[in-house]
This record gives C-alpha cells, sequence and structure tokens, in this order.
C-alpha cells in the first residue's frame, strides 16, 4: 500500500459557503408569484362561494368563513414575500449553491460533478416576464434536485450552457 495518510482538517479554516455573494432572484419573479396566488385565491373563492350557495347550513358563519378567507390571504402573501427574499443563488468554480426558506434558511451545494442534467422551464406567467427556472439534476435523487425559480430567460439559458459545459469535461 502506497503512503497512505489520514490526517484530520482543521475545519476552522474550511471555506464557508455564508460569506458567498449570493444571486436575488429577478424582481419580476415576484409578480408571477403574486399572479399565481391570485389564480389559486379565485379558485378558492370560486369554490367557497359554490359551497355556500348549494349548502345554507353555511350562511349563519359568512362572516367567520370571509375573515378566515382574508386572514389565509394575508398569510401566504407575508410568508411568500418571506420566501422571495431569502431565495438566492451562486455558481462558483466547483459547485452550485440555492438559498431557501422561511422560518429556516436551506442551503444546497451540488458539486458539478454532481449534475446529471440540466433543464429549463418556463410557466405561464413566467413566460410572460420573461423568466424561466433552472432545474438541476443531480445523481442523488429529487431530495439534493435544484429548482432555482425567477431568472431572465437569457440568463436561465447561460446557465444551462455552462452546467451542461461542465457536465461534458467530466465524460
Amino acid at each position: 500500500m502506497e503512503d497512505f495518510i489520514n490526517e484530520t482538517i482543521d475545519t476552522t479554516k474550511l471555506p464557508k459557503f455564508e460569506e458567498i455573494q449570493f444571486s436575488s432572484l429577478h424582481t419580476d419573479y415576484w409578480k408571477v408569484k403574486l399572479l399565481n396566488l391570485a389564480v389559486f385565491f379565485t379558485i378558492l373563492g370560486i369554490a367557497a362561494g359554490i359551497v355556500l350557495y348549494l349548502n345554507e347550513d353555511f350562511l349563519p358563519f359568512i362572516w367567520e368563513l370571509s375573515i378566515l378567507y382574508i386572514v389565509l390571504l394575508i398569510v401566504i402573501l407575508l410568508l411568500s414575500r418571506i420566501s422571495f427574499k431569502k431565495m438566492g443563488f451562486a455558481f462558483r468554480n466547483h459547485d452550485v449553491l440555492f438559498r431557501h426558506g422561511i422560518i429556516a434558511t436551506n442551503t444546497l451545494v451540488i458539486p458539478y460533478n454532481r449534475v446529471q442534467h440540466v433543464a429549463l422551464h418556463e410557466g405561464l406567467f413566467s413566460r410572460f416576464f420573461g423568466l424561466a427556472k433552472v432545474e438541476i439534476y443531480t445523481a442523488g435523487g429529487s431530495s439534493s434536485d435544484i429548482h432555482i425559480p425567477g431568472i431572465a430567460k437569457e440568463q436561465a439559458e447561460n446557465i444551462k450552457q455552462l452546467l451542461m459545459g461542465k457536465i461534458q469535461k467530466q465524460l
């Protein structure tokens, strides 16, 4: 056996990903989120209206249900805004980082040698604002995949080309 060395690593001298400057999502992505929420709450309101119309037993509770609907709308809007503000991404020489979360901030770090496939996805509202979502699939399964929404389409295509180039170098 060759000169096998297994020394202890000083973890205090490792580079800290917390010091990385993350790129924010495109500001128009907030508009996309608002439009998606508007569609969801419109459908929810119509469904609730139909239930109230067809079942008169709920009519005495219309004020309570309306207040519940409005509170739910406000809470979801606030949580969506916090989530939007906390999301960020960064590309380094050897890996990609994606930060997200509402209460707890999660940071995924994916080395390029784990990337197997890269895709772009444009939703209906995202396409209207010229945005795309970069989907990075890894060998680790769906729990280690990264989906970075709210990136300008041209930038998303550049990111895809960068990652595809990294994949080709590995082959």
